[in-house]
């Protein structure tokens, strides 16, 4: 059983023992997808048909094989040869799902399109930052994926094949991807502000033999041209038998590649290659912060099923939704917003900057496109709220049903903010998952309330624990976040890899058979999560673990801190140095005053013992290329460690702040 802390050990965590912010009525659990759904398993599969979410949960975990088959009835899943069992093999890693069976993602993707009724609705919303608005329909987008797919045959592309994208979020990269799918190839793909050499760190290591590229990009109201880049990762990516050119900028077509609009001119019928269930579907990549990043594989099935069961069930989203999410092709919300297509939903794709020409452009995208789930970062709502803009008040938001947030655990403060500021009736949805999984191991359920600073509870199929070092299950004190069952969308391998020891090492060295993800996060007594940070930079003072995301959640209320990055340093003495590095807001100044208020917040709110030894002013906070703040790097460089030993330099926002905290380094020691 579980054990729980006692009193003497008061819980670091953000849960709330007061009233939800949130409570769905009860019309709106009624027609939630997931409670037709249970209704539905309970006749069919033997689901409980009462204890509501909770209940449905605990069978999902206990019956997994009879859950995931109940998924791929439900949402009506194509094998076009059946499958023999639901899960062969239960051992992670390695667990072996739907043997025997075929089927498409790409199919499953553009299945809209077949009915006539829907076929001229739009598909996909495009804005830039001019806001102009250009729709393609589901119609059009099944033509386009069975011109390219048709071309990428000719160009000899056959099952298995690495196919790149050096793309922003458009809807050519959705039509390449679904396109890829379509013949049984491997898609992988960067946005155009990653450097070459970043790119290359990634596609060097899967051998594409074909490079969607566009000729530069637009952001912050200026031109990006990429042309030399572009020439570059044809110099040196060898594999490569054929670059396509997307003119964004409206550059002509380089010597020796082909033009995007002659291969998706024809009106060609899509064929679907028919692939087995655990056939790679595309490569994510890990943020790479030391080392060249992590190759992950996932496959047609996994992400098939995995999706279908977090967009349809988990965010609530069918025909008659619009789904935004902010994110850029080098991250896997992209991927999974793609997948929205899976429902009937349509997307919006925003290409551009978050903030301009000011910090309310996404609540613009939001009004103008009707979106109806609105995903964002946490750091964003936060930043909305630093800026005291007011987004129910001067936009339209009538339509938008939930706003969701990932990236970093979302700060109370960021929950009462939505609450007030954008619909005191708004279902907050903050999520954790990973790249690793492209899905949520934790997060939406729309018919469950919302507390401050807690994602709602674990998600179907998915046995999410917080367990002790010695492998023992917690409630309601801070543990390492393990699942102990498999998942659908778990890696099939990383690419590589031959025999499998970078993915076991990666989550199985800890405790093994059981997928250990690097988070902290506390199971609350009424089922919720909190998660409290990466457990490889959590912060142990006098035995007391806390989660960086605690400080940056206390810090980052004050106005005067625009950012802040917190380091446990274990020193060679037996001692522990925590020096916390602020990055000021336009105007402030680290005074006295500033660093007593900073540690009087800490204090007051979290815990003496997280008092930071030293708060030191810095130019700027490091991030990788996918926004989250590098603290083992840092962590590293102040060990003494070299820059080229603790960081991959591609992999980083802005390198040149890292030369700070290696100048820290060479002082102190």
């Amino acid at each position: 059983m579980p054990r729980t802390r006692t009193a003497r050990e008061p819980p670091h965590d953000r849960s709330s023992q007061r009233s939800p912010l949130w409570q769905p009525g009860p019309d709106r659990i009624a027609a939630a997808a997931v409670t037709r759904f249970q209704s539905w398993a309970a006749q069919r599969y033997g689901a409980p048909a009462e204890g509501g979410y909770p209940a449905l949960h605990q069978w999902s975990v206990d019956e997994l094989d009879t859950f995931w088959q109940a998924v791929a009835d439900w949402f009506d899943v194509r094998f076009s040869t059946p499958y023999e069992t639901v899960i062969a093999d239960r051992t992670m890693p390695g667990a072996q799902w739907f043997s025997g069976a075929t089927l498409n993602y790409a199919e499953h993707a553009l299945r809209t399109a077949e009915d006539p009724l829907r076929a001229d609705a739009p598909a996909l919303l495009h804005v830039d930052e001019t806001h102009t608005q250009i729709p393609v329909s589901w119609s059009e987008l099944r033509r386009r994926v069975g011109s390219l797919a048709a071309e990428l045959r000719a160009l000899g592309v056959t099952p298995g094949d690495r196919v790149s994208g050096y793309l922003p979020n458009i809807p050519e990269a959705v039509v390449a991807l679904l396109a890829t799918a379509a013949v049984g190839g491997v898609w992988t793909s960067c946005a155009p502000d990653f450097g070459a050499r970043s790119v290359l760190d990634r596609f060097q290591q899967v051998e594409p033999v074909v490079l969607f590229t566009v000729d530069g990009y637009r952001y912050g109201g200026k031109e990006h041209h990429r042309a030399d880049t572009v020439a570059e990762l044809r110099r040196e990516l060898p594999t490569l038998r054929a670059v396509v050119h997307i003119p964004l900028l409206g550059t002509e077509v380089p010597e020796g590649a082909l033009e995007w609009s002659a291969l998706t001119s024809a009106d060609t019928e899509p064929v679907f290659e028919q692939v087995p269930f655990d056939h790679p579907l595309w490569v994510l990549y890990s943020s790479g912060t030391t080392g060249l990043p992590k190759a992950i594989v996932q496959s047609q099935g996994g992400i098939l099923l995995e999706h279908f069961k977090q967009i349809g069930l988990h965010c609530d989203l069918g025909p008659e939704d619009r789904f935004f999410w902010y994110t850029s092709t080098g991250w896997m919300m992209w991927n999974f917003l793609v997948s929205g297509l899976l429902t009937g939903t349509t997307l919006v794709l925003y290409d551009g900057s978050p903030g301009y020409p000011d910090v309310s452009a996404q609540w613009r995208v939001a009004e103008q496109t009707g979106a109806t789930l609105f995903g964002t970062s946490a750091a964003y709502v936060m930043a909305c709220r630093k800026a005291g803009i007011h987004p129910g008040r001067d936009y339209d938001l009538s339509r938008v049903q939930c706003v969701a947030t990932t990236g970093s655990p979302l700060p109370p403060d960021g929950f009462r903010w939505l609450h007030d500021e954008v619909d005191a009736d708004l279902w907050i949805a903050s999520v954790s998952g990973g790249t690793d999984v492209c899905s949520c191991f934790a997060g939406a359920v729309p018919t469950l309330p919302v507390h401050i600073g807690e994602l709602q509870a674990a998600c179907l199929g998915t046995d999410l624990r917080s367990w002790d070092p010695a492998g023992e299950p917690l409630i309601g004190e801070v543990g390492e976040l393990v699942v102990t069952a498999p998942m659908p969308s778990m890696p099939i391998r990383f690419w590589n890899d031959p025999d499998g020891s970078r993915y076991h090492d990666s989550y199985f060295d800890m405790y093994p058979g059981v997928w250990r993800h690097g988070d902290w996060i506390t199971i609350t007594e009424h089922g919720s999560v909190v998660i409290h940070g990466r457990s490889d930079s959590t912060l142990n003072r006098q035995g007391v673990r806390m989660g960086s995301a605690d400080i940056y959640e206390a810090v980052e209320r004050l106005p005067e801190i625009r950012e802040s990055l917190v380091i446990g340093l274990e020193e060679p003495d037996g001692g522990y140095w925590m020096p916390l590095f602020v990055h000021l807001a336009d105007g402030a100044r680290l005074d006295d005053a500033l660093r007593d208020s900073i540690k009087r917040t800490i204090r007051e709110n979290l815990s003496p013992r997280h008092v930071p030894d030293e708060v030191i002013e810095v130019p700027g906070i490091p991030h990788t290329l996918t926004g989250k703040r590098i603290e083992v790097p840092v962590k590293r460089l102040l060990q003494g460690t070299a820059l080229a030993k603790a960081v991959n330099p591609g992999s980083i926002d802005n390198l040149e702040l890292l030369h700070f905290y290696e100048d820290l380094a060479r002082k102190r020691h």
